[in-house]
């Protein structure tokens, strides 16, 4: 009787315990720390409620296909990255090696972001923050509180800079952009990247909690991390909607909300409002980190990825609207307070939530309380995204290297080790610059090409019919003309698109008057090819490996797994529509009664 080969699903890999945990994983991922602090900038930035228009063209027709097509093809082959990428198109494994150094690199930095917020939300325990005055040793003679002045206030400034007896060039320091500057980070004991200086031992403190709070999440699996994240995965949407309240009750905040949504249609007409648009979508839903990969391949095999799909990429961008609301009515609160315009006080990034924000908290009644709530928001929003990364790269490692998935706890503990004593370069004085060098080069382009690829094996090597045929055995329907449409073309010319312009706008990195030396800019271009060779060179690597002559070893590397496992055992080729038959003959057989049901819905 000949042997034809089939998924069993739901058989030995472990899956979550229920599909709250999955969500709520997948959207603590999705949602990070950028909802916050980069969406309502360029929202602003880019012709307020305007840029909701290229955003979401930007996010229907590249940001979720590309979030659905990684999910659905997690669930599929419930494989991590490399192994599922080598069972896919083999000679296109390189990818798989590719999102897990990819993921490698961005945690040695990202996890330094928390350490912040866990540092912040231990020092607002006090009856006075003290990032509200200047009195204290880490402060200049530029230092000046953020004061409430209701009338009068461009002479408060005038004033100010006579007294320093500065030109008007001269910026004045407010005093939470020198806590965070001179205290938390002491950027003022350090020359540059090449002069990192001491070890900053409360830092260091702050980042080994972290690693031990992510340990004690993930060594077991998705058995203790999916109970983490409703926690904290929720517990920023409960603090957002309190500071949202919070904000729209404080003077200024209509006119900074204004500012957040008033449209400027003219403004479309410009490319570079497009590719903001367009890197937002990409980098806010995470394709090609290989996270949507490991926690789809969780998944019953039956589950409803689509819904899923829709559902977390919706709810996504809907927190980075709403954060515009909490963010932009506390600026226009800012603005008002200080005299000043509100593009002069919005900006992105860790300013916005380090030095912005703290300072505006600190001047509301109960500061102490809503500082420690946004710290841990931030701490929170940080945490899950991180579990995410990491997940990533131990469920691509343990389904590769079995060994590596019997012996989980040691291996996380090992590769916890490694992130620890990389970022300690981080939590040294200068430890800002090396922070920033891994930020611009650890998942800029190469994060960009590992998709590109991944479209192209999936699209015009596996094919978008099989595709859709594999998703059609899960699921029980076919993905219609436009999602096969955006697979094929639409989202390929959405990330060349962002590439192409990206590079074309390429300039050597820099923080403010500080430019990076270029033995610096070198080093993180060797970051950033590191992860992008690992596709040729392991494309080479399997030619040169596998047997016979070159045209039949392209032909067997861009073979998939199962129709190569097929023709061995019946010494025929076997269709693609008797395998997709044939697991579903095998599914219905394997079902439970109670797993039916679950089907039927």
């Amino acid at each position: 009787m000949s042997h034809i080969h089939t998924r069993t699903p739901d058989m030995i890999r472990e899956t979550w315990s229920g599909k709250a945990d999955f969500l709520l994983s997948v959207i603590g991922f999705a949602v990070d720390l950028a909802n916050v602090w980069r969406f309502p900038y360029l929202c602003y930035k880019n012709g307020g409620g305007a840029f909701l228009l290229p955003y979401g063209i930007m996010l229907v027709v590249g940001g979720i296909p590309l979030f659905y097509m990684e999910l659905a093809l997690g669930q599929h082959i419930r494989k991590g990255a490399i192994t599922c990428w080598g069972q896919v198109v083999p000679i296109f494994k390189g990818i798989g090696y590719a999102v897990v150094l990819i993921a490698f690199y961005v945690d040695f930095y990202y996890n330094v972001i928390i350490a912040w917020s866990l540092r912040f939300f231990f020092a607002s325990f006090a009856e006075k923050l003290p990032w509200t005055s200047c009195n204290n040793y880490w402060n200049t003679e530029y230092c000046r509180p953020f004061e409430f002045c209701t009338n009068n206030c461009s002479s408060y400034i005038t004033q100010v800079n006579a007294v320093t007896n500065k030109t008007e060039n001269v910026s004045i320091s407010t005093a939470s952009a020198e806590y965070f500057n001179n205290y938390i980070l002491e950027l003022d004991k350090s020359k540059g990247i090449h002069d990192l200086g001491d070890l900053k031992i409360d830092m260091v403190l702050c980042l080994l909690l972290v690693y031990i709070i992510c340990y004690f999440s993930l060594w077991k699996g998705i058995g203790t991390s999916g109970k983490v994240v409703w926690f904290t995965a929720l517990f920023p949407y409960a603090v957002l909607i309190i500071l949202l309240f919070r904000g729209i009750t404080l003077p200024g905040s209509a006119e900074g909300i204004m500012y957040y949504l008033k449209p400027d249609f003219n403004a479309i007409y410009k490319p570079e409002v497009w590719v903001d648009a367009a890197t937002q979508v990409f980098y806010s839903l995470g394709p090609g980190f290989g996270v949507l990969l490991a926690y789809a391949s969780y998944n019953k095999y039956h589950n409803n990825v689509y819904k899923d799909a829709l559902l977390t990429s919706l709810i996504n961008s809907a927190t980075s609207f709403v954060a515009g609301f909490v963010i932009f009515s506390v600026l226009g609160y800012m603005a008002y307070s200080s005299g000043q315009k509100i593009e002069d006080v919005a900006t992105e990034g860790p300013g916005l939530v380090f030095i912005v924000y703290p300072a505006a908290i600190a001047t509301m009644p109960g500061s102490t309380f809503w500082a420690l709530i946004f710290f841990m928001m931030l701490l929170t929003l940080g945490l899950d995204s991180s579990f995410g990364g990491s997940e990533a790269i131990i469920t691509a490692l343990s389904d590769e290297f079995p060994k590596i998935g019997r012996n989980r706890e040691v291996f996380v503990g090992c590769l916890f080790t490694i992130y620890f004593i990389v970022g300690l370069a981080s939590c040294t004085q200068g430890g800002f610059y090396f922070f920033n060098l891994l930020d611009r080069y650890a998942a800029g382009y190469s994060i960009l090409i590992a998709v590109l690829f991944e479209t192209i094996a999936i699209s015009w090597i596996y094919g978008t019919k099989r595709f859709c045929d594999d998703i059609r055995d899960m699921v029980g329907f076919t993905p219609g003309i436009y999602w096969r449409f955006c697979w094929k073309f639409v989202a390929p010319v959405f990330l060349v698109f962002i590439i192409v312009y990206g590079l074309i706008g390429y300039e050597p990195l820099t923080i403010g008057k500080y430019e990076y030396p270029y033995w610096a800019n070198v080093l993180g271009w060797c970051i950033a090819l590191s992860s992008m060779l690992m596709i040729p060179l392991v494309a080479i690597f399997k030619l040169c490996t596998t047997r016979g002559s070159l045209s039949k070893r392209l032909i067997t590397l861009t073979t998939p797994y199962c129709d190569r496992h097929s023709t061995l055992a019946n010494g025929t080729t076997t269709t693609n529509a008797a395998i997709a038959s044939s697991a579903a003959a095998a599914s219905k057989i394997q079902l439970t009664s109670d797993a039916k049901k679950a089907v039927e819905v």
